[in-house]
């Protein structure tokens, strides 16, 4: 089996960037015949294409990806398959994507989605995002390492860390935990809960907004926005150094730092939606905080990026749910009884290492790869 795989290379910190790249070095540990190239590089994955004679293209994205991860390869002749994410909607290419042998996606919730928006789920595989469990392991806390980023973020040795990570904080649902640190304040242990998001202009204002809340609420003493560059190197030290992983996403098709964080032997506080079902058992390795809203819309408004002019209005016969709210009080309970039971936080943290490990190792993602690729097109 020869596999091209496209995706953010040399891998970026990102989310995306990751899911490809551990894709690729689980295959390239399995002794297949694996290249990886850029998924936007038109010229190098021609070259690609005319040398190395790969079997399949796998890439990794969303469906607006659609042309350089589908288009582009079958213009060559060469197989794509592509590994896919969930933005809310698809808007487009359900005729290009209805006629590829194989799609792979990232979790139920996902494919749930792409059927939903016309894709054929007969098509649709579930794949889910490696994890580097050599590198995501557990942490003593008097680790040098631990310890200088605990210091760095203004973190004393006594106080709990909440973390939640993410391009900005507000969609891993900061705000909702905010809300609820607010809540238990007075009765909970000290603490302190650090926001790692992503220096760009996009969030710029979304970090403002949500520090003005923690101000509104009374806790912007308590509460740390970082927003440095860091590298892949740094994120399991970033995640070690914290006590309690919070992440109740407002939309997620997967949720890789939860699952990183669940290796790191971190309890974790979801949501009971969409790919955390399918990456979190509530009440075992997290608790998954209730539904408290959805938010739906009856249009939207896309553009050059899902191959439509700008500022072009879908309009849906049935509205649909493009963001949930987690429910705060929810999370104010599992936060105070993880943050005054430190063997209950133990003992989560313990089986959700385990079940990481077991399901979500990169190399087993690029075994549960290959066999997919057997079964579906006869490729070996």
């Amino acid at each position: 089996m020869k596999v091209l795989v496209l995706y953010d290379f040399p891998p970026p910190p990102g989310g995306l960037a990751t899911q490809g790249d551990l894709l690729f070095r689980g295959l390239l540990e399995m002794g297949i015949d694996a290249h990886a190239v850029h998924f936007e590089s038109a010229q190098e994955k021609e070259w690609y294409y005319r040398w190395f004679g790969p079997d399949i293209v796998v890439g990794v994205g969303y469906w607006g990806h659609t042309p350089q991860l589908v288009l582009h390869p079958q213009r060559y002749g060469v197989q794509p398959v592509p590994w896919l994410v969930a933005d809310g909607y698809i808007a487009n290419y359900q005729e290009v994507l209805n006629a590829l042998p194989l799609i792979l996606v990232t979790s139920d919730w996902v494919k749930e989605m792409y059927v939903r928006d016309g894709i054929h789920g007969d098509k649709i595989e579930v794949l889910p995002v490696g994890c580097d469990t050599d590198i995501f392991i557990p942490y003593r806390k008097d680790d040098p390492k631990i310890l200088a980023v605990r210091e760095s973020l203004g973190v004393s040795p006594d106080q709990l860390m909440i973390l939640t990570v993410g391009g900005d904080a507000a969609s891993k649902g900061a705000q909702e935990v905010m809300q609820a640190l607010a809540i238990i304040d007075t009765k909970a242990p000290d603490w302190k809960y650090v926001c790692k998001v992503w220096p760009q202009p996009r969030t710029k204002l979304q970090n403002l907004a949500d520090l003005e809340m923690a101000i509104d609420l009374g806790i912007e003493k308590n509460v740390t926005y970082a927003t440095n560059t860091i590298s892949r190197n740094f994120m399991p030290y970033l995640i070690g150094a914290c006590d309690i992983y919070a992440a109740p996403s407002r939309l997620e098709g997967f949720g890789m730092p939860q699952v990183e964080a669940g290796a790191c032997e971190k309890p974790v506080i979801g949501i009971k939606a969409m790919g955390m079902l399918d990456t979190l058992i509530d009440g075992e390795t997290a608790f998954l905080a209730n539904v408290a809203r959805k938010i739906v819309v009856n249009h939207v408004l896309i553009g050059n990026e899902s191959g439509f002019e700008e500022k072009h209005s879908v309009e849906f016969k049935k509205p649909r749910t493009v963001d949930y709210r987690a429910d705060v009080h929810d999370i104010a309970r599992y936060l105070m009884m993880l943050m005054t039971d430190p063997a209950l936080r133990d003992k989560m943290g313990k089986a959700a290492r385990k079940r990481v490990v077991k399901n979500f190792d990169y190399r087993i993602v690029a075994k549960k790869f290959v066999q997919i690729i057997s079964d579906k097109l006869g490729i070996n």
